[in-house]
């Protein structure tokens, strides 16, 4: 797994970040956000998960995300927590955007790593789905895969699973700048650029959205818990978000409006700067220096 690692002087030293990105995404998207944490003392590591960004791809097509089984990704994560945990100083924060946040919340549920404090932005804890109720949705990708199509992308540019396309941006964020960065990056490092996602991939991220719904998992989970989500979410389904925040013991969510799309950290300043405030008061209670 390709790898951003920004470490601090120890005497300067907060602790330790391990910032989880979202599908599709690669650690590029979020230097800013990671200046953010650097500037506040923190280290920062960030892989780009197997099949994504810089490290390679898991199917046939260059541009379509594809992963077997969700499962592969989970026990990448235990490897790669095991081991930065252990070069890495604590406080140990586990950070992660989307699809990041919903892998990182199955290894939690699994006891399959053990942080001192999580924050979640927008975790896809189960896909929006387009409107279309989630067993059909999912038993729509079953049957595709059934066809041989589980290596062939499920959607066109849109990144809203199951819908035509639409604007992008406007799922994504507010900020135009922060939105085109992504484009400089794809000119800079083409090799970072994924488009949709494979029929697979769907049909495994709605088996594992039922997995990740187990109540008695949910509720064994007692690290500390910021989600930053919005209502008007058009890529994740706020109403399981909502869900999790009840079951999970010691959770608690900044929650924005329509000021806010999918991606919190690379929004508009003032959305943007409220979350990173939030993000920073949540470490400094749970986690307080010593």
């Amino acid at each position: 797994m390709r790898q951003f690692d920004w470490t601090q002087s120890c005497e300067e030293s907060r602790g330790s970040i391990l910032f989880m990105t979202g599908r599709a995404d690669f650690y590029e998207k979020y230097l800013e956000t990671f200046n953010d944490y650097h500037a506040a003392g923190w280290n920062v590591t960030s892989p780009d998960w197997r099949g994504q960004g810089g490290s390679g791809r898991c199917g046939p097509h260059p541009h379509v995300g594809h992963i077997e089984d969700f499962a592969i990704w989970v026990d990448d994560l235990r490897a790669f927590y095991s081991d930065w945990r252990a070069s890495h100083p604590g406080p140990h924060i586990v950070v992660a955007h989307s699809m990041g946040g919903h892998l990182v919340a199955r290894a939690l549920a699994e006891q399959r790593i053990h942080p001192d404090a999580v924050i979640l932005s927008a975790p896809m804890l189960a896909p929006a789905g387009g409107g279309m109720p989630e067993w059909a949705a999912y038993f729509l990708s079953k049957i595709i895969c059934a066809f041989g199509r589980e290596k062939r992308r499920a959607w066109k540019v849109s990144e809203k699973p199951l819908e035509p396309e639409v604007l992008r941006q406007g799922l994504l964020t507010h900020d135009a700048d922060r939105y085109s960065d992504e484009f400089f990056w794809f000119a800079e490092r083409p090799f970072v650029r994924l488009g949709p996602a494979s029929w697979r991939w769907v049909e495994r991220a709605y088996a594992s959205t039922r997995q990740l719904r187990e109540r008695k998992h949910l509720e064994a989970v007692d690290t500390p818990i910021l989600i930053l989500a919005t209502a008007t979410d058009e890529l994740v389904d706020h109403m399981t978000i909502e869900r999790a925040v009840h079951l999970l013991p010691r959770a608690e969510m900044k929650l924005f409006g329509k000021e806010c799309a999918h991606e919190i950290y690379r929004e508009a300043d003032p959305v943007r700067n409220e979350a990173l405030q939030a993000s920073f008061e949540f470490l400094d209670r749970v986690v307080p220096l010593q």
